[in-house]
């Protein structure tokens, strides 16, 4: 899965000379946190946040009058708060690559660029939440498994054909770091075949199973 699969786009974006209230504006109309700047050719040119709108903003313990708080919002132009070194990714990149690059550099969004630096969408935390629970939320009723197995050759293959051959269907898979080494987890969810069942037959290819519970 890329990016571009899972991307919101287009992209809401403003201008460097966007006044402070209109972005403020736009992000609340279009329930977003973060909006890409771009010039007049769509190229990125930085990025704002909802955070720093917020911080830019006068305390409330200002002993300004709400008239000149309002005056000073007016003044307020997007490229004074910007950040202008932004980090993207690109409509291609895989969506894994795209998730560990959000969670090194603690970036809850990116923009996406094309080629050209032009902005083509936007990714954030909740588009790869999404996929995540996709994934592993399944859609029908059957049974999920976490199984500790060795990391070794081969040992997909032979579960994936055990559970073919018992009549099952697997609907989705993923796999983890053990918490041993030359180990790996494995959670799995199994359609048409009962707990029982699989635990049983599992545990006798030597494979260990770490939970199962009817979904």
């Amino acid at each position: 899965m890329f990016v571009r699969d899972r991307m919101s786009s287009p992209a809401v974006t403003v201008r460097a000379n966007t006044p402070f209230q209109d972005a403020l504006k736009l992000m609340r109309d279009h329930q977003c946190r973060r909006l890409p700047v771009v010039n007049k050719q769509g190229k990125l040119v930085g990025i704002v946040s909802e955070r720093d709108l917020l911080h830019a903003a006068p305390s409330s313990a200002t002993s300004l009058s709400i008239w000149e708080v309002q005056y000073l919002l007016t003044k307020i132009q997007i490229k004074e708060i910007m950040t202008k070194d932004v980090v993207t990714t690109a409509p291609d990149t895989p969506l894994e690559d795209t998730a560990r690059l959000m969670v090194t550099r603690k970036i809850g969004g990116l923009p996406v660029v094309d080629e050209h630096d032009s902005v083509v969408g936007i990714i954030t935390e909740t588009d790869i939440f999404e996929t995540f629970v996709e994934m592993f939320g399944g859609g029908h009723a059957g049974v999920r498994l976490t199984l500790e197995v060795p990391e070794r050759k081969g040992v997909l293959a032979l579960l994936a054909s055990t559970i073919r051959d018992l009549g099952g269907r697997i609907e989705s898979i993923g796999t983890f770091r053990g918490e041993v080494n030359g180990q790996q987890r494995i959670v799995i969810r199994v359609r048409d075949l009962s707990k029982s069942q699989l635990v049983e037959k599992i545990e006798a290819l030597g494979d260990r199973v770490v939970d199962a519970r009817d979904v």
